[in-house]
């Protein structure tokens, strides 16, 4: 079993492989995308393509729980890494061999690749506090998110150039060699003990008990619905950024890019941040001042001037939006993670994740038409009134407003090997 002196060894050992496995990931989903655009020339099936990485998150998070809570979460990521490599080994070999492969096997690879993904990240997620003490859960949330900044840097970037230099083929089995370090990682690192779920899995029913765990802790369950709110209300803003920079401020498709590598930056040092000095006593507060960083940069996002100081004024709002992010997604995770037995984690996360992933596509419906009608700046008004409207419904529900003021005696978890 790990112990306090070789927790951060074992811990970040098992991160550094999740790290370069999930960065060729990106590289290699990048590139799909990229060459779905230059060999349909059509948005419909980039739209389609995305929609498809949406379903297995919608559809199948909320089974994937029970899986992870009653088999060994090491053999289950090592598992999903092998699909994964399955999955682009097959489509590299049919591109070799037939110098192009059909789209279906495309969408298919992709389909893979996100179902995959469905399984990896509760079970990552309900591992990591079985390896690392509860008072440093939030920090390692942040650095965890400051890790994945740095992928959505990276990764377009890599893609881009190995896209104009290679074949795709050759791009394409990148996530075998990541899948395999992923995998070689996570078999050398070291998992405590933990009593597991006994018996057959009975879906419905073990769906059910986490439904039931999830809503005993109000301010949990009420703090899940405000994310998945939230989420409602920014995933339409953030999915017409490149239009925003190209339509509303007149721009080029490297201005674009410049404005999502402005982002991902904020996040990474969002990340580090509370990965250094974590997010405070009472983290509501922090997860308060997320919503409030979306807000007011929504609000003055909007009414900004068409013109290249307009631009400038928007890339340094993006900035505060992206430093953010992470302000709420750690803690919140964190909550999660000290609240629930490590048994359980895998569907309350499933769970949780659902909620997340349905709202993001619903908000995608309606940014088209309002775009369409109002203009692609309403969309960032919207996004920040409806922020300041959730940020205000946090503030006034007593169970969310107080989840942090006893950390010490969590409802559902037991007692952790780190604690004192």
């Amino acid at each position: 079993m790990a112990t306090p002196t070789t927790w951060r060894f074992n811990f970040y050992r098992m991160w550094t492989g999740q790290f370069l496995s999930g960065i060729t990931s990106q590289i290699v989903q990048y590139a799909l995308l990229w060459y779905l655009t230059v060999e349909t020339k059509s948005a419909t099936m980039i739209s389609l393509a995305t929609i498809i990485g949406f379903l297995p998150g919608i559809f199948i998070s909320p089974f994937v729980g029970p899986i992870i809570d009653r088999h060994n979460k090491k053999w289950l990521m090592i598992g999903t890494d092998m699909l994964t490599a399955l999955a682009a080994l097959v489509l590299a070999v049919i591109g070799f061999v037939g110098h192009s492969f059909p789209l279906w096997m495309v969408f298919l690879a992709m389909f893979v690749r996100s179902l995959a993904q469905t399984f990896q990240y509760p079970t990552l997620q309900s591992i990591t506090p079985t390896l690392v003490p509860m008072d440093m859960l939030t920090k390692i949330s942040g650095q965890i998110g400051a890790f994945q900044s740095v992928q959505m840097i990276i990764a377009p970037a890599v893609a881009g150039v190995l896209f104009g230099a290679f074949n795709i083929n050759y791009v394409i089995l990148l996530d075998v060699i990541g899948a395999i370090f992923g995998s070689a990682t996570m078999l050398i690192t070291k998992l405590p003990e933990r009593r597991k779920q006994d018996g057959p899995i009975h879906f419905w029913q073990d769906m059910a008990a986490g439904w039931a765990l999830l809503r005993r802790d109000r301010g949990i369950f009420q703090l899940t619905l405000i994310g998945a709110v939230f989420t409602l209300i920014f995933m339409p803003a953030g999915a017409v950024y490149p239009l925003m920079t190209t339509q509303y401020f007149r721009g080029t498709v490297p201005m674009a890019s410049v404005v999502e590598v402005v982002f991902s930056v904020g996040m990474m040092l969002g990340g580090i941040w509370i990965g250094w000095r974590g997010a405070g006593k009472n983290r509501i507060y922090a997860l308060f001042g997320s919503i409030l960083s979306v807000a007011i940069s929504g609000i003055f996002s909007g009414i900004l001037s068409r013109d290249f100081t307009g631009f400038v004024l928007f890339n340094i709002l993006n900035f505060f939006f992206g430093l953010g992010v992470p302000f709420f997604n750690a803690p919140f995770m964190a909550m999660i993670q000290e609240r629930f037995a490590p048994e359980m984690l895998g569907r309350i996360i499933g769970l949780t994740s659902m909620l997340m992933n349905l709202a993001g596509p619903l908000g995608l419906v309606a940014a088209g038409p309002i775009a369409d009608r109002f203009g692609v700046n309403m969309l960032f008004i919207i996004m920040g009134v409806g922020s300041l409207l959730v940020g205000a419904s946090m503030l006034l529900l007593p169970a969310v407003r107080h989840i942090d003021d006893h950390p010490g005696t969590p409802l559902n978890r037991e007692k952790s090997d780190f604690d004192s």
